[in-house]
């Protein structure tokens, strides 16, 4: 059970990299832009603008197929089903 939760969560993280317009860049850079992310995760005005930039993506995303825009939602079934803090 813990193996299938664990490369569903992988594809899901996945979906992000695909949904970002980010499928075709250098996965050397994908890391550096991730683990500098990472280092940047304690500054809560940081955190504030990447959390609305993703919820803005999710909402057009979920406006396009009519689906719940509010990816934090209980009823959210456009996301990619991945909890966010």
């Amino acid at each position: 059970m813990d193996r299938k939760k664990d490369a569903r969560e992988k594809i899901q993280l996945g979906g992000l990299i695909v949904k970002a317009g980010l499928r075709e860049t250098d996965k050397a850079i994908l890391l550096g832009i991730l683990t500098d992310a990472a280092k940047r995760l304690g500054d809560t005005n940081q955190r504030d603008r990447w959390r609305a930039i993703g919820k803005a993506a999710f909402k057009d995303d979920t406006q396009k197929s009519n689906v719940d825009a509010d990816p934090d939602s209980p009823h959210a079934g456009g996301g990619m089903g991945l909890e966010r803090d």
